[in-house]
């Protein structure tokens, strides 16, 4: 069984995982990760490869467009406002598509976004007709501003990017769900393996965008594979209803109220 269909920016898909196409051995072991992930949406960094490249560069665009799945350009690497900005004009001429990963980094050691160059980043792409993903921290007040400039996307970090950390802050992440409860959710950046992806999903967010973990695993398409199965079974699990926690024991076999059976010699 499959988790219901969902809708990002008007368009609709079924899988919930968003993947990178960065870090892999090689262009094929990409290719074939990402086909073993099941996800319709991934990642594309001008910074690392610019669209136009001949030889090397043409090829490996060419079996990104072969694998026929939307595209996401980011603005990896960029420490201004100004920027993400112009990084992002450029994207959507070399992949005529209006949507944007906006990353603005505050700092290099933790890669942590700026609150306030991304939310002025934000409010200009948006003005300018972008349909913007922006990464984040798990700040409530950023996520509800971001939300106010007209993000129908947050994509929240679990934990610092390629860290592996998991969902650091459960706690912050679970009152980002119930404050913004019609706001589409994923989190970008931490997640380290399946279980952290079921956590996250569980938590009832959307979806998760990943890289680092499947690209550096000793084997990136079976571990692909293993996210994919690992966030269909958390978000089956949040559609289900995920039993509450208690204080104490509750049989599972109530005694009240039921007939006792007597053994007759």
């Amino acid at each position: 069984m499959q988790a219901s269909d969902w809708t990002v920016y008007g368009q609709t898909l079924s899988s919930r995982l968003f993947i990178g196409t960065a870090l892999y051995p090689s262009p094929q072991v990409m290719c074939d990760a990402i086909k073993a992930s099941g996800a319709q949406v991934i990642t594309v960094s001008l910074r690392r490869q610019s669209a136009g490249q001949a030889n090397s560069g043409q090829q490996f665009w060419n079996m990104i467009e072969a694998l026929g799945c939307h595209l996401l350009p980011n603005t990896a690497g960029c420490y201004s406002a100004a920027e993400a900005i112009k990084t992002a004009h450029m994207a959507r001429e070399l992949f005529e598509t209006d949507w944007i990963k906006l990353e603005v980094l505050g700092d290099s050691f933790n890669l942590q976004p700026d609150p306030f160059a991304l939310l002025e980043a934000t409010k200009a792409l948006i003005a300018d007709g972008f349909k913007v993903f922006p990464y984040c921290t798990d700040d409530l007040v950023l996520c509800q501003k971001l939300a106010d400039a007209g993000c129908e996307v947050l994509m929240p970090w679990g934990a610092p990017i390629g860290t592996g950390q998991g969902l650091l802050n459960p706690y912050a992440l679970r009152t980002l769900r119930e404050r913004l409860p019609g706001m589409t959710l994923l989190v970008d950046a931490g997640i380290g393996k399946p279980s952290d992806a079921v956590q996250a999903m569980e938590l009832g967010y959307d979806g998760i965008l990943l890289n680092t973990a499947v690209a550096e695993a000793l084997e990136p398409a079976l571990m692909a594979e293993a996210f994919k199965q690992s966030i269909n079974a958390g978000r089956l699990a949040f559609e289900a209803g995920i039993m509450p926690k208690r204080d104490s024991a509750k049989p599972s076999t109530p005694t009240l109220d039921q007939p006792i059976w007597q053994q007759h010699g």
